[in-house]
Order: structure tokens, then C-alpha cells, then sequence
């Protein structure tokens, strides 16, 4: 259940049975913050593991002997598996399909469900905003209010560290200990999310999206696209527009 970061531990009998009923599994599985149920049985000791991006500093802090990643949508280590977020959990659930029935049946399972076969980028790619709202008086949240109606303007960090009274090298400092991001990527991603909302609108051309997200280009929208989601901008289009 999501929010099991912040609730009670776990009654013993159910992470003893959980922790009995893996050792008789090929393999097993959590979705989001089910992950904390694999935690608590002591199955993730040792182990890569994901859950949802906004409680993965809770799984850290409560199991130091997992090691958390925070931008994967699923991982495998050994007979155990995690996924990030609910729709992560599809993203699993096709991978688990493969690995039983074979690349066709994936694909086929994929098309019935109209989605990507296999999700490009990590669950962090469409966080931005809600990082800022988590704390909008933080450095993050300042700085993306100020670079948000600005995104079609020439930005260095200079000028995102003068609008924010720091120096750049605070400026830095502050952004990775928030979110992990320097102000480039930040721009970056605040850059797509916009190109991608955009690209869902009806009527919306590539070259429009490109121009009013800041990108200027088409190819420089293709670029990012391909290095940040691994489709181009009317793959996307044709897939959510």
C-alpha cells in the first residue's frame, strides 16, 4: 500500500511468512512501497532495490544494508524484484512475461494494454515538478518557479544563481543535496516535461513544441529525446498526443 514508508513496522507474523514463503519462490516481486514489506522481511539485505522516488530516502534511512536506487522503474537482484511507482509495476509485470513466455508474448501483452513495451528513462524523468512542490521554499522549488516561464530564454547558472541571491557553487550544492540534479539537468528536465505536455495537445507540431519548450530546434528536441527517453518527439506524440 502506498505510504508504508511512514507507517508502523510490520506485525512479526507477516514478514516471517513472507520471509519463509521467498525461500519456496523462483522468484519475488513488490510493487512501490511494497518494497518496505520485502525490507522489513530482511529480503532486500545486500540487494539493489527500488521503490516509489518519493519514499526511496525512507527505505534508505530505515535499511541502510539495501542499497536504493532512485531512478529505476524495476530491478532485478537474484530472485527478487522491485518496482518504483503502480505503473512501474506493468512495467515489471511485461518483463516477468518475457522472462516466461518469450519477447513475443511481451510485445503482445504490451499492445493490449497500450502502452511501451519497455519504458524508456528512469521515474525520475517526470519529477520535477512534484519535487518542488514537496518543498517549494527549498532551492529546488525556488529555482524551478523562477526558471519555469522562462524556459525559452538563453539561461546559464550564473543568471539562475543571481535570481536566487547565492553563489554558484551554493547553488549547486543546495540543488544536489535536494534533488540530486545539478542547474543544467534541472533546466533540462523542466525542458521536457513542457515539450512533452506540449506534444499531448491536439494540433501541436514537433517544431511548435520544440520552440515553445526551448529547445529552438527540432533536432534539438530529437536529441533530447533520444538521450533522455529513448523515442523521438512523434513516437511520443502518436502514443499520448
Amino acid at each position: 500500500e502506498n505510504g508504508m514508508a511512514g507507517s508502523p513496522a510490520l506485525a512479526p507474523a507477516v514478514t516471517d511468512w513472507v520471509a519463509r514463503a521467498a525461500t519456496h519462490l523462483a522468484r519475488c516481486c513488490s510493487v512501490c512501497s511494497g518494497a518496505f514489506v520485502l525490507a522489513h522481511a530482511g529480503l532486500l539485505d545486500g540487494r539493489r532495490a527500488v521503490t516509489h522516488w518519493q519514499d526511496a530516502a525512507a527505505l534508505q534511512a530505515q535499511f541502510p544494508a539495501v542499497a536504493v536506487q532512485d531512478d529505476a522503474l524495476y530491478i532485478r537482484d537474484g530472485a527478487i524484484y522491485t518496482s518504483a511507482g503502480i505503473a512501474a509495476g506493468i512495467d515489471l509485470a511485461l518483463a516477468l512475461v518475457e522472462e516466461d513466455l518469450g519477447r513475443g508474448a511481451g510485445l503482445a501483452a504490451a499492445k493490449r494494454l497500450v502502452v511501451f513495451y519497455k519504458r524508456p528513462g528512469g521515474q525520475r524523468q517526470f519529477s520535477a515538478e512534484l519535487l518542488a512542490q514537496a518543498d517549494p521554499q527549498g532551492v529546488h522549488g525556488l529555482l524551478t518557479a523562477w526558471l519555469r516561464p522562462r524556459l525559452q530564454q538563453q539561461l546559464d547558472v550564473e543568471q539562475m544563481a543571481a535570481a536566487l541571491a547565492v553563489s554558484v557553487r551554493t547553488l549547486h550544492r543546495r540543488l544536489q543535496q535536494q534533488s540530486g540534479l545539478t542547474p543544467a539537468q534541472l533546466l533540462l528536465r523542466l525542458r521536457m516535461e513542457a515539450a512533452c505536455a506540449l506534444l499531448e495537445q491536439a494540433g501541436m507540431t514537433v517544431k511548435q513544441a520544440a520552440r515553445q519548450s526551448g529547445f529552438g530546434s527540432e533536432y534539438n528536441l530529437r536529441r533530447a529525446f533520444a538521450a533522455q527517453l529513448g523515442v523521438a518527439p512523434s513516437d511520443y506524440q502518436s502514443r499520448f498526443g
